[in-house]
């Protein structure tokens, strides 16, 4: 059983400067060495384990390569000057459909660093005022500038990271 609050519940204010992109840059940028840590000694078993009819630690892994395009178009959104930022898909039938369990880790964390490092480099070529623009967020229902995107961004990889260490001590 899992102590993490649900991801839907989770409430989010965000009152921070938007001068605190570069950390948050820096934060998404070491996701991907941050899973590889978690992962890298496990054997298939433990990687591909279900407990409770929840996704296995390979599964949470492919769900943060899934959403990879989703967040890019965002930056994408935000620079266009949309009013509301591209729509999630909330049933994450992507990772339910996309058989994580059956690939080689090596491979999807291989992918998440080339998509999250592409992501992240894009995001380099910004100029500090675009971090400040806003557009709502279609499930919050509010305005968000794309600094706290970023944030969004990286409190799902912990949410996830968090996830992976908790059905590591599981067994």
């Amino acid at each position: 059983m899992s102590n993490l609050p649900l991801w839907f519940e989770r409430k989010f204010t965000f009152e921070f400067p938007v001068e605190v992109y570069p950390n948050l840059c820096t934060r998404l940028r070491g996701a991907p060495a941050r899973l590889e840590e978690l992962v890298r000694d496990l054997k298939r078993e433990q990687l591909t384990r279900q407990l409770e009819g929840k996704w296995s630690i390979q599964e949470n892994a492919g769900h943060l390569l899934d959403l990879e395009p989703l967040w890019f178009v965002r930056v994408d959104d935000f620079l266009a000057g949309k009013p509301e930022l591209a729509p999630a898909d909330l049933a994450n039938r992507k990772t339910h459909e996309g058989n994580h369990n059956a690939r080689s880790i090596v491979d999807l964390l291989a992918e998440f660093r080339r998509a999250r490092f592409a992501l992240v480099d894009r995001l380099e070529t910004l100029r500090p005022d675009d971090f400040a623009r806003t557009a709502l967020h279609p499930r919050l229902k509010a305005p968000m500038r794309m600094v706290d995107h970023l944030y969004f961004i990286a409190e799902h990889d912990d949410h996830h990271l968090a996830r992976i260490w908790e059905l590591r001590r599981q067994g």
